[in-house]
């Protein structure tokens, strides 16, 4: 009787804490909510450097590239989908959850959790960066004969909004803000391409390959690849934000999340302003499964009691640290291809592929096997080449860097 009643506690204390966790505290979440949280994170700011990437490649590369990426994400986004709630009664609410399932309690979290803390901790950091370049960007393009203020403070500016949004307890209370971000990020794109296309070629822009000898090319290559890679993280928020959709066996949240998986002067300034409140709600939904992580071990390890006091440190010291090294480091933006390639690519390009080869076990070369297979080789590539193109342009561009510029 007392293990029961002792059982019973237990139980009951884990309810709390995961009905008070920011990934599973609601179930209530409509399929809508997952498009707009699955928009802001896979149009996110990394499809700012893809005319960057595609100048590194040149047409036929990059655009073979670009499909290749599309084909592969959108397969291993699946697989992601649909293992969800692969074993009846058991939803795996975050990634790394499904990757226990598939390794083992520990191998399982030394497997995903760096690469998932690396890969949402970077673009935290990283859309701090761009929040602040933007703010920047309209003082400039609209007071242009005014000196304005250095990055540092933009950053710091920007991170003010950030402080208070990420009091928000869980995904659901910010649809509202992802719904404006996933609005955003469909406007500057379409700034982007409208624009390039009216204005058409110009007459003195060199639009030829930029690669000045083949060892450049190579490692231009290499650079860029990487930062494709990193304009397609969003599955490292896929599960936390299918955690949040109701299910049940006739009706399972699978449905729902698939459902929703010149330039004149003011054009400029409009699609700087869309960037800054989509990279606010960017910052938001890759913040939200660190904050995640970062509660739990307070609650569950630290034995910490859940409280707004607890959120209100944690949170505020997560969005300080992400502002300090942004401002530390303003050419944070340089390592997006490296960190593409080295986190990016295992988490959103081949892990997929993995659990579900260990989880179903597919029969050797079957079509299944074959096509999670080349998605494995490809992903591993890329793995490894792009740091190497990044770490080299890291190298060339480091002289003229300036720490707190």
């Amino acid at each position: 009787m007392p293990d029961e009643s002792a059982a019973d506690q237990s139980a009951a204390r884990e309810k709390a804490i995961n009905d008070w966790l920011p990934v599973t505290a609601s179930r209530k979440a409509k399929w809508w909510y997952s498009a707009f949280h699955n928009i802001t994170a896979m149009v996110g700011a990394g499809v700012l450097t893809l005319p960057y990437a595609m100048s590194k490649m040149g047409w036929g590369p990059g655009i073979t590239i670009l499909l290749l990426s599309w084909i592969i994400t959108l397969f291993t986004l699946w697989q992601m989908v649909e293992m969800h709630e692969m074993v009846p009664g058991v939803r795996f609410d975050r990634y790394h959850e499904l990757g226990q399932h598939a390794f083992g309690k520990k191998l399982g979290l030394y497997i995903i959790c760096p690469q998932q803390l690396l890969v949402e901790v970077g673009t935290c950091i990283a859309y701090m960066v761009t929040g602040g370049k933007s703010l920047q960007k309209i003082q400039e393009t609209i007071w242009p004969n005014w000196k304005g203020l250095r990055t540092s403070y933009w950053i710091i500016i920007f991170a003010s909004v950030n402080f208070v949004l990420c009091q928000c307890p869980n995904f659901n209370s910010i649809s509202a803000v992802s719904f404006a971000a996933a609005v955003m990020s469909i406007g500057y794109s379409t700034i982007a391409w409208v624009a390039s296309l009216n204005r058409g070629v110009q007459p003195n822009v060199d639009y030829s390959y930029s690669a000045h000898s083949i060892p450049d090319g190579v490692f231009n290559f290499m650079l860029a690849m990487g930062e494709v890679a990193f304009s397609y993280a969003g599955h490292n928020v896929v599960l936390e934000i299918q955690a949040t959709i109701p299910s049940t066996p006739d009706n399972p949240s699978k449905k729902a999340m698939w459902k929703g998986v010149k330039r004149p002067t003011w054009l400029i300034a409009t699609a700087n302003i869309f960037v800054i409140v989509h990279v606010i709600g960017g910052y938001q939904v890759f913040s939200m499964p660190v904050f995640d992580m970062i509660e739990t071990f307070l609650v569950k390890q630290m034995k910490l009691p859940p409280s707004l006091i607890l959120r209100l440190f944690a949170r505020t010291g997560f969005v300080a640290f992400t502002m300090i090294v942004g401002i530390c480091i303003p050419f944070f933006g340089s390592l997006l291809g490296f960190l593409g390639g080295f986190a990016f690519a295992p988490t959103s390009y081949f892990i997929p592929c993995i659990i579900w080869l260990k989880l179903h076990n597919p029969k050797t070369f079957s079509l299944s096997w074959i096509i999670n297979w080349v998605c494995i080789v490809l992903g591993v590539l890329l793995m490894v080449l792009a740091p190497i193109g990044s770490l080299r342009q890291i190298i060339i561009q480091f002289k003229h860097y300036k720490f707190f510029s």
